[in-house]
């Protein structure tokens, strides 16, 4: 144990654990979270390191605490990813982007899927400014003392977001399913959602997740996809019909529901993550969180 800490005395590493322990139970009791840890610098990670713990254990730890480092906006309205992300523990706003995702095109899943998340998050973050220069349209003028102005400027904004608040990151996803080489998006009817279902029947598709995250006060920007292969039993006619007329299916990629309960038991297989086939795979999503901050 002390050589995993750099070759620390006993009594050291006693008082290290008893540290830890220390703040883990402030974590718990929602009192301010780790005050002792500290960066890893040998490999010019960003995320806080705990002693004894690797760095995705200590992101965890930190990201769980009360007084989070950074607030979240889930550019989505899909239900799927706000279950997801809030199972992740994170708390989080919702705002959705308005864009025409069909004047949105290329031959490649994984490029489209990332270009359409890209695009949602210049919706919004076009949005977001919009909101912005009203409220600061409606500021009064405020005449500044040499005296005071180092304590005042920096709560003052300053062309994009305020200068002391915790950064914000923006999460936007999209998804897409391959059938035999080919592209579905949501079907435009419910015979299309008809064709699609009894097409996966007793065979195999693809869903191509994308997840991009935006840092609205360093103006990172980075997206990355996610592919999970499902095979099907044999679908009956009457579990496609019941789908048709819930109308859930109607609203999803590829008319491809997993999860509902009169599909999962028909799922022979699925090589990857339910989470990803849901529409935000979370290992994909803690990974552009971490490089994002």
């Amino acid at each position: 144990m002390a050589k995993a800490i750099g070759g620390k005395t006993v009594e050291e590493v006693k008082k290290h654990y008893e540290t830890l322990v220390e703040d883990l139970n402030k974590i718990e009791t929602g009192q301010v979270p780790l005050p002792n840890y500290k960066k890893i610098n040998n490999n010019k990670s960003s995320v806080p390191y705990i002693p004894y713990m690797d760095e995705e254990q200590s992101f965890r730890i930190i990201m769980a605490a009360n007084a989070s480092p950074f607030k979240i906006i889930l550019g989505s309205s899909s239900v799927a990813r706000r279950k997801i992300l809030a199972e992740m523990g994170y708390d989080f706003t919702i705002m959705t982007a308005d864009i025409d995702e069909k004047s949105i095109r290329k031959e490649i899943p994984e490029e489209l899927v990332v270009a359409l998340a890209e695009a949602k998050a210049e919706a919004i973050i076009s949005k977001l400014e919009s909101l912005h220069n009203q409220n600061k349209d409606d500021t009064p003028t405020l005449l500044i003392a040499a005296d005071t102005a180092a304590a005042i400027l920096p709560r003052i904004p300053t062309g994009d977001y305020i200068n002391d608040v915790e950064p914000t990151l923006l999460i936007t996803a999209d998804q897409v399913v391959v059938y035999e080489g080919v592209i579905r998006e949501k079907p435009s009817s419910k015979e299309e959602a008809r064709k699609f279902m009894k097409d996966y029947s007793g065979g195999q598709a693809a869903t191509v997740s994308s997840v991009f995250v935006s840092n609205l006060k360093t103006g990172f920007r980075k997206g990355d996809w996610d592919r999970v292969e499902i095979h099907f039993h044999e679908i009956p006619d009457d579990v496609i019909e019941k789908l048709i007329d819930e109308g859930t299916v109607l609203f999803v990629a590829g008319g491809l529901i997993i999860e509902h309960p009169l599909i999962l038991p028909l799922v022979k297989k699925v090589v990857g993550t339910t989470d990803s086939v849901m529409g935000l795979p979370k290992a994909l999503t803690e990974k552009l969180l971490k490089e994002a901050l």
